[in-house]
């Protein structure tokens, strides 16, 4: 009892201390609903990687040229079945939400040819999101991705706000209402 009465007594100094955040979470709690009750955010912003990865055209850069927006980052791979479930669900929130502002990345980890990822993109109907790679896996390592789908949610600073394991419905109103809420 001892124990459980010092946790409230910390949590109710930490949600005091943080309160607009505090405030800014128990608002972002009431609009997961459906899939995104499996998105954990953050209380802080974590760091991100400065790893590089692959374009389409084979060069290499970092998330780095995404800073000054908000990006919602997925791993995928071109043997995954979530993922080609899930990857028209992102396409139709780049769409819904892509600006200056935001951007939906994607990102395929490991051994996935760039043929293969065109003709994933192709056989599914996707042709509004990047097919960057990551095929020695570093980035998606040092983010700690190990199992995919993943995706990671970034502030305009590129720290890392929140994330999702697994196959989720980004083109639902839950999600739409919860990437505003993160975005504004």
């Amino acid at each position: 009892m001892r124990t459980f009465a010092l946790a409230a007594l910390y949590t109710a100094l930490t949600l005091g201390a943080n309160a607009g955040a505090a405030q800014d979470l128990a608002a972002l709690s009431e609009l997961r609903a459906g899939d995104m009750r499996k998105l954990n955010v953050y209380s802080e912003p974590g760091r991100s990687s400065d790893t590089p990865f692959l374009t389409a055209d084979g060069s290499e850069m970092t998330l780095a040229a995404y800073e000054g927006q908000f990006v919602v980052l997925n791993f995928w791979a071109t043997w995954c079945a979530p993922c080609r479930v899930e990857m028209p669900h992102l396409s139709a929130l780049q769409e819904a939400v892509g600006s200056d502002d935001i951007q939906v990345v994607t990102v395929a980890t490991g051994r996935n040819a760039p043929a293969a990822m065109a003709m994933f993109f192709d056989e599914i109907g996707v042709d509004n999101l990047p097919l960057h790679r990551d095929p020695r896996q570093a980035l998606a390592r040092d983010m700690g991705v190990l199992g995919l789908p993943v995706t990671v949610i970034l502030n305009r600073e590129g720290q890392e706000i929140a994330r999702l394991q697994g196959e989720a419905d980004w083109a639902d109103e839950n999600a739409l209402a919860v990437v505003n809420a993160l975005v504004e």
